[in-house]
């Protein structure tokens, strides 16, 4: 028997596709519902490994978890992993096969990946009571709906009801919902159920008005209008949101437990990967994390964060060009605290070897770690464990550099000389109690009375906003509709709306 199912799309990019279902999942789970998450193309720098030692879209670890699931290769199939303006890594269940150009992407291989993408949702919907499906950019890109994969295309292939979600806080929605509509083809229309209003604030009634006279022109009914909340965009796939920090500041913070503050200043770098690093920190009540891009403001930081890259060789020219490698290099030799984090961990390195990411060949690193980087063909993909200021750790990796290194003293994978610390394992600052040792450490070396609160858990702060995005579908969705569109798809008879997709 085939579990039910629904596509969550968007009117735009950032619409709150990836908290909506999110949101759904956790709000079905706790119903005591078997569902799990997908979404069949996703185009991020943010990603994540799994068990299996397959890489995976954040979000979708992330929509995992809200399922209480294990997160697998089957729930996103296809990645693309930008590495400039023109061309991305194309990861096809969990492994890279290589750079396309968008031109080459979508003249043809996105298409012939449908049967891949197609087969793992069947899998799904075959191990799960209902799987929660996410769209990309919008439903209405009418330039590439021959290729669409990831939209209407599975959409119609899969039988899957469509819910449309719109930001209102952008402006616009009401004209947003119906052209999204209008631009659809005839069997495309046939699929999309109805909307969601998200980030709305203010009182609902002026509003439903609005939402009544678009029932009338669409023929198609709102399923929620879910209130702005501050704090819920948790592992996007790009942007620069430290998105844990939101939900501490609404709630009761409690103030530092030392007497000072910990300013973290984390390298806004050229295709920056796994920001997402620096989220625990700024969990930590007393932590101040910024994201900076000029040498000057390194000056006042307590901890300096050179996180990871796409790009390697391409951020050692940003950082040289900016000003920002001597402001690095001079900081290293007065003991104050770096840390580099995977690409941030090679720049940090003596010699870079790359004919893989950039094919820049033989290029100088910053020379602050006694570290020699080669590139090799095949991606790492691990889940390490281990032990560092005597506390366990955990992380993941992700990254084609080989690190030779040959002095300093070790730490994780990587290794510390003085207050610089490298590593190339992403994650590891989630576990609590390594995470306390380490900001001790850097508070020590900061000379600041920072004390890291004894009690902050990651896990249980990441848990509490997945049950805040649970309660806003529970307490501001039509839940049994919505239920209604997952078991039975969507209803009969929706009207069309003219003029329909262009021929």
């Amino acid at each position: 028997m085939t579990g039910g199912g629904l596509l969550v799309a968007g009117t735009t990019s950032d619409a709150g596709k990836s908290v909506v279902t999110a949101g759904i999942c956790r709000w079905l789970v706790r119903q005591g519902v078997k569902v799990a998450p997908f979404k069949a193309q996703n185009m991020s720098l943010n990603s994540f490994v799994t068990r299996g030692g397959a890489e995976i879209g954040r979000a979708q670890a992330m929509q995992a978890q809200a399922c209480r699931v294990e997160p697998t290769a089957l729930m996103n199939p296809v990645l693309l992993k930008p590495g400039g303006e023109q061309s991305s890594q194309v990861v096809l269940m969990g492994k890279p096969v290589g750079e396309l150009s968008a031109r080459g992407y979508h003249g043809g291989r996105q298409e012939r990946l449908l049967g891949t993408v197609l087969d793992c949702l069947a899998e799904l919907r075959g191990t799960y009571d209902a799987v929660i499906c996410e769209g990309a950019g919008s439903p209405a890109e009418i330039n590439l709906r021959r290729t669409d994969i990831v939209n209407m295309g599975i959409a119609r292939n899969a039988g899957l009801p469509v819910l449309v979600v719109g930001d209102i806080d952008r402006g616009g929605v009401f004209a947003s919902f119906f052209g999204t509509v209008a631009l659809l083809s005839r069997e495309d229309q046939e699929l999309v159920a109805g909307f969601l209003v998200n980030k709305f604030r203010g009182d609902v009634s002026l509003l439903e008005p609005g939402l009544d006279m678009l029932h009338g022109l669409t023929g198609r009914r709102t399923y929620g209008v879910l209130p702005f909340r501050h704090g819920l965009g948790i592992d996007e796939e790009d942007g620069l949101r430290v998105s844990l920090r939101g939900t501490v500041r609404e709630s009761v913070v409690s103030p530092p437990v030392g007497e000072d503050v910990l300013r973290v200043a984390v390298c806004a770098l050229p295709l920056m990967s796994n920001f997402t690093d620096v989220d625990a920190l700024a969990a930590e009540p007393g932590v101040v994390v910024r994201f900076v891009d000029r040498p000057e403001e390194l000056a006042d930081a307590d901890l300096v964060v050179i996180p990871g890259t796409r790009g390697t060789v391409r951020a050692l020219e940003w950082l040289r060009e900016r000003g920002l490698a001597e402001a690095l290099t001079r900081r290293a030799a007065e003991q104050r605290p770096i840390l580099g984090i995977c690409g941030g961990f090679q720049v940090l390195g003596a010699h870079i070897e790359d004919d893989v990411e950039s094919r820049a060949g033989q290029v100088d690193g910053l020379g602050i770690l006694p570290v020699r980087v080669r590139f090799a063909r095949e991606k790492t993909l691990t889940r390490p464990t281990g032990e560092a200021l005597g506390e366990p750790v955990e992380g993941y990796e992700i990254h084609h550099g080989v690190a030779e290194i040959d002095g300093g003293e070790p730490f994780l994978d990587g290794c510390r000389v003085g207050q610089t610390w490298g590593t190339h394992w992403h994650g590891s600052l989630e576990s609590d109690g390594f995470r306390r040792a380490f900001l001790r450490e850097v508070a020590g070396a900061a000379g600041r009375r920072f004390v890291p609160a004894p009690d902050t858990s990651f896990a249980a702060l990441r848990e509490e906003q997945l049950d805040r995005l649970g309660d806003l579908i529970e307490q501001h969705a039509d839940t049994g509709a919505l239920w209604r569109l997952i078991e039975s798809g969507v209803p009969q008879g929706l009207p069309f709306i003219p003029p329909g997709a262009p021929a």
